[in-house]
């Protein structure tokens, strides 16, 4: 049972070896009022010397830079809030392990889950590498991974969470 428990595991983590860093892969989706869309691509996270290695291959998404975190709840249904149902408000908010309240993006000392903005190309893809030196993959366990419509000015000043607007991609981290 043991070494089906270690295999388990390995599916979802990189286990070559004791040397290798842990990565692991989430699933992007469309999300919307609805529910979970489309696969858009993946995201693989990986733990290295400089931090989480965070390496995108999306495609579907539209052009710019797009808010990009890690999430509290590893949830990517829709919830309504107030009168409107919002998509992927089951993700809860960006992951604060240190309840700081504050979005000061990824070299910040706010949100745990702030990661860089997430370029994407003209032709809907996203595929720029980045560093969230603050992270590892074990941080990420049943937490959820989201895209924001818009960009992100790493704070809360002139709106709050960076200004990203809706959540219009998720994914879900279980292993």
């Amino acid at each position: 049972m043991r070494k089906l428990n270690s295999l388990m595991v390995c599916g979802v983590l990189a286990c070559t070896g004791a040397a290798s860093a842990a990565s692991v892969t989430v699933t992007m989706n469309a999300v919307n009022a609805d529910g979970i869309g489309g696969i858009l691509g993946t995201v693989v996270f990986q733990d290295s010397a400089r931090g989480l290695k965070v390496m995108p291959n999306l495609s579907g998404l539209s052009e710019g830079q797009h808010g990009f975190h890690v999430h509290q709840h590893s949830s990517c249904q829709p919830k309504v809030k107030g009168d409107k149902t919002v998509p992927a408000l089951s993700a809860g908010g960006h992951f604060d392990a240190k309840k700081t309240g504050k979005h000061e993006g990824p070299d910040g000392t706010g949100h745990l889950g702030d990661l860089r903005v997430l370029y994407v190309d003209s032709a809907g893809r996203a595929t720029r590498s980045s560093f969230a030196r603050r992270l590892k993959t074990s941080d990420l366990k049943d937490r959820a991974v989201m895209i924001h419509a818009g960009g992100d000015n790493y704070s809360d000043s002139p709106k709050k969470l960076g200004g990203g607007g809706a959540r219009v991609a998720c994914g879900v981290v279980v292993y």
